[in-house]
């Protein structure tokens, strides 16, 4: 096996020489400052906010960009570079139109623009290495970009750089140099995004929130219970395609659905006016406006949300051992007076008009919903770019991740009333607190090598990860959508929290969590899930120091507002971002949307890759690598001529 690794390393470095020269540079980036990375959660769809926080990489462009321009952060040069580097096509827009006939002060603009953006860009490149660097750069770039990062020290002529950029300015190929620039700035500054899950559902367009994030350099997803709806819906499961519809339906967000997907609701629409036509639906008008009829969105998601609870009742029979027979609501109804029992209390249902469900098996599909639910999967499955998306978060994704000193995860780790961690079996086997994120990984990813014909317990272990009571990307003892909607005492509606989100405030507690997840010491537990209510007085630092709720409620269903954690070499940062307008409405008034930072922590030195799991990945392969040289230097492989 040794020497079959080391073959299979010959093949990148051939030779002694460029085996010793890649040891060298590797053991130079473990004495390298650790790089930036940014953590946000629950996106939920706000696709033009999520580009906002990115392209000003959460508030910490400005400061650069300010000492760039000499601390003067009133002018309006300094507030259109800024739009320059966050929304380049809507400044160049405006640009364009200012330069239409007058090439020589467009000239003169793009080399001052190229020449700022570079000074930055010099900064920011110090700790990378070449071969990083040019990763960044377009092709059709590196040999502009090469002269512009080194002009003039490394004895170009001058013109390499004035007539290059005047037969870009004549080709008007000038504006894609600066746009190429402005994200070639915002992918150095920040080396990995990890979102802590939660991509879609409330905002608009969970499609484009997935385009995006594809489109940038290093991303990161760690799941949440609204992500793994969507992986499962792509699955062809059909009480969580039912859930996606549902949820869509309640927030009016059906064109991710039609336009973004090209998943086909007719069926639904058809089964709505055809058993739900007299139906007032009062209790499931939409939470927002729009073109559509409102009473057919509401008679539309009545419809998907009985068969929602039929299928769900149906989970919960097929695993008693989930003991969820609570969420078998159904069979809890007396469909002769209208009421239901719950937890031993009896209530009058405001809605008893279920025109499909036989009080005899109310879980089983009408013919009607069957015929419904069957057209509804095959477009689910038949989706080429939901699974396209769907996959690349699954590939991307994992349940938790660890960097450096912060534990991040979606939710939570489910606990007892004494902070013990509560098992759960997956697989035949118990798995107790950070044992089940491995576990679990390894059922999603199993699901998604089969596709739509994964077995159906992989499958339902999403629908589980979604409401179960356990879950650690749910965190409550259940999902009381029923209760919304059909009981008007809100006492029913209530879902009790997990212990996980007092325990939170124990910085014991915490500190043992994060050595469970391989953090030996000064921790940081990192979860989402959960908007910080801050109108209420709550904090997104825990008492403890030592933990940290970053769902600033991103969406606009939730607050309109959000959280960046920064992890840099010298501590961790809160960003708080607000209310967001459209980007040519931003660049148009020259406005800037500053965010509020917050330190958390900071180091007493800095911290270097060496002391990350970076490093621990670095040390690997210079062992590797060190082998490579032995074998090469002892004759057990032979090296090709240089």
């Amino acid at each position: 096996m040794e020497k079959l690794i080391h073959q299979i390393l010959a093949r990148s470095y051939p030779s002694t020489e460029s085996a010793v020269y890649e040891i060298a540079a590797l053991k130079a980036q473990l004495e390298l400052p650790k790089g930036v990375t940014h953590v946000i959660s629950d996106v939920h769809g706000e696709a033009r906010k999520l580009r906002h926080v990115i392209n000003n990489a959460s508030g910490r462009l400005r400061p650069v960009v300010a000492e760039l321009f000499g601390g003067d952060t009133e002018s309006s040069e300094f507030k259109e570079f800024l739009h320059l580097l966050y929304y380049p096509t809507e400044l160049l827009q405006l640009k364009a139109e200012e330069f239409k006939n007058d090439d020589e002060a467009r000239y003169q603009w793009v080399l001052k623009t190229l020449t700022q953006q570079f000074t930055i860009i010099r900064a920011e490149v110090r700790t990378k290495r070449r071969k990083d660097i040019k990763n960044y750069t377009p092709k059709q770039f590196r040999e502009l970009f090469e002269i512009l990062l080194n002009f003039p020290a490394d004895g170009h002529h001058e013109a390499f750089l004035t007539v290059s950029i005047r037969e870009l300015v004549r080709r008007k190929m000038d504006f894609q140099a600066l746009r190429a620039a402005s994200r070639f700035i915002r992918n150095i500054t920040v080396e990995e995004l990890i979102v802590a899950g939660d991509l879609g559902d409330r905002g608009a367009r969970l499609d484009w929130v997935v385009d995006y994030l594809m489109k940038q350099p290093n991303v990161t997803i760690v799941w949440g219970n609204h992500d793994v709806s969507w992986m499962g819906a792509c699955l062809g499961h059909e009480a969580l395609i039912a859930i996606v519809l549902r949820v869509s339906l309640r927030y009016r967000r059906m064109y991710q659905l039609e336009e973004g997907y090209g998943i086909l609701t007719n069926a639904l629409e058809l089964l709505a006016r055809d058993v739900y036509s007299d139906d007032p639906a009062e209790f499931f008008k939409p939470k927002r406006g729009g073109e559509r009829d409102e009473l057919t969105i509401a008679r539309m998601q009545k419809a998907i949300a009985i068969i929602q609870f039929k299928l769900e009742g149906q989970i919960v029979e097929r695993h008693p051992e989930w003991e969820m027979s609570d969420r078998n609501v159904l069979k809890m109804i007396d469909y002769s007076n209208g009421s239901i029992e719950l937890a031993g209390q009896s209530y009058k249902l405001r809605d008893a008009h279920f025109p499909t469900i036989d009080p005899q098996d109310p879980n089983k599909l009408s013919a009607e919903e069957e015929h419904c639910m069957q057209r509804l999967v095959e477009s689910f499955i038949s989706s080429s770019r939901l699974w396209e998306h769907m996959k690349w978060v699954v590939e991307r994704g994992s349940m938790a991740e660890v960097r450096d000193r912060a534990a991040i995860f979606h939710a939570c780790l489910s606990l007892d009333e004494n902070g013990d961690y509560l098992p759960l079996e997956i697989d035949g086997e118990e798995k107790c607190g950070p044992e089940q994120f491995g576990a679990f990984n390894k059922v999603i990813k199993r699901a998604f090598r089969k596709g739509s014909m994964a077995q159906q317990d992989d499958k339902d272990w999403l629908y589980y990860l979604w409401a179960g009571p356990r879950s650690p990307l749910f965190g409550k003892d259940k999902m009381a959508t029923f209760e919304s909607y059909f009981i008007e005492d809100k006492g029913a509606h209530k879902e009790t929290r997990n212990p996980w989100f007092d325990f939170l405030n124990d910085k014991y507690f915490c500190e043992q969590v994060c050595q469970d997840m391989g953090v030996e010491s000064g921790g940081l537990i990192v979860n989402g899930h959960v908007p910080v209510k801050v109108e209420k007085g709550e904090d997104p630092v825990k008492r403890g120091g030592n933990a940290v709720t970053i769902d600033g409620a991103f969406s606009e269903a939730y607050g309109d507002r959000g959280y960046t954690l920064i992890l840099t070499d010298s501590g961790e940062f809160l960003a708080e971002h607000h209310g967001f307008k459209d980007p040519v409405s931003v660049v148009r008034s020259g406005e800037d949307i500053i965010p509020i930072m917050r330190k958390i922590r900071t180091y007493d030195s800095p911290r270097l890759i060496k002391h990350t799991e970076q490093g621990e990945r670095l040390n690997q392969q210079i062992q590797a690598l060190e082998g490579l040289v032995e074998a090469y230097e002892e004759g057990l492989i032979n090296e090709e001529p240089v």
